[in-house]
């Protein structure tokens, strides 16, 4: 896929903080590893220290999906995640502008690429389906040493930062598909292609069906059985968790979906929203809480931020 090209707009003083954002990322992803997620961990204790409406929104989605855990233990992970957001932070400069020595030094574990050599050899495209979890760029970069892959995104509002990182992107990625171009997501998959892929978010879309997301119902996209309708390509989830400490990180592909897609959409969606439940529940602090996953409602509904 070709790199996006310059842009004498993009020189612009208006664009100028973005240039400046932009330099400061670089900087951050190329100090030591020990550094960087040393400033993580300190950005973190801020972001868990400084008000924000960020907070009501963890609060309100752990209240909703660990309704078991204490007030005190649902605030204790409430925290957690606040400071996990740090790690977030220099995770993504990492994951976008860290340089490939870097990157290679990171500590990581790869388990179940047995699946995905058994979908080449059948000739299957593979939909690596996972969630929004802190690291999700930097893992998917990490996965891409051992495999290439490719993944849809949505634009950033930024130009500067639109240019910059899907730049960045396809320097490990085969390609990055818009979140809306589905003729070329499906063109790929059919072509034997990898794409990582989160259906995760509400994403208030009219292809959205209401299925439980740890016992609540969440809208939730219908993409995953559409895409693999379309494109005979196998569904396979994609674990990653970051380890306590320095220790790097996990990944793992697990086995692919078996009866995927059926002919029912509903029940495919579930399926794929117990998978991340599952993912989420391995490292529940690293997930990305502080999105209103439950903003649409089911009608008649209370709403829930």
């Amino acid at each position: 896929m070709p790199r996006p090209p310059f842009s004498r707009t993009l020189l612009a003083p208006l664009q100028w903080p973005a240039w400046l954002g932009a330099g400061v990322i670089w900087l951050i992803a190329h100090l030591p590893r020990p550094w960087l997620m040393g400033l993580g961990r300190l950005l973190g204790v801020l972001v868990q220290r400084v008000p924000s409406p960020r907070r009501k929104i963890a609060e309100a989605n752990i209240a909703l999906c660990f309704p078991e855990l204490s007030k005190t233990e649902q605030a204790e992970l409430v925290n957690a995640h606040l400071r996990d957001i740090g790690l977030m932070m220099v995770e993504f400069a990492l994951g976008w502008m860290g340089s490939e020595r870097a990157i290679a030094r990171v500590p990581v574990t790869i388990e179940g690429l047995e699946h995905l050599e058994a979908a080449r050899a059948q000739g299957k495209g593979v939909l690596l389906v996972g969630g929004h979890f802190s690291h999700l760029e930097l893992c998917a970069r990490l996965v891409s040493q051992r495999i290439r892959i490719s993944g849809m995104y949505r634009r950033m509002d930024s130009a500067v930062f639109e240019w910059v990182v899907l730049r960045a992107r396809l320097d490990y990625a085969e390609a990055m598909f818009d979140k809306d171009d589905i003729r070329g997501t499906v063109k790929h998959l059919r072509g034997g292609g990898t794409l990582w892929y989160a259906p995760d978010q509400d994403m208030r879309s009219k292809d959205s069906v209401f299925v439980p997301f740890f016992g609540v119902p969440a809208a939730t996209i219908t993409a995953t059985h559409h895409l693999a309708r379309l494109s005979g390509a196998l569904v396979i989830p994609f674990y990653h968790r970051r380890l306590p400490g320095n220790a790097g990180y996990a990944l793992r592909l697990g086995a692919p979906l078996e009866h995927f897609p059926s002919a029912d959409p509903l029940d495919d969606t579930a399926r794929v929203n117990v998978c991340i439940e599952n993912m989420v529940r391995a490292a529940p602090e690293q997930y990305l809480w502080v999105h209103k996953r439950f903003k649409t409602r089911p009608e008649g509904s209370p709403s829930v931020y």
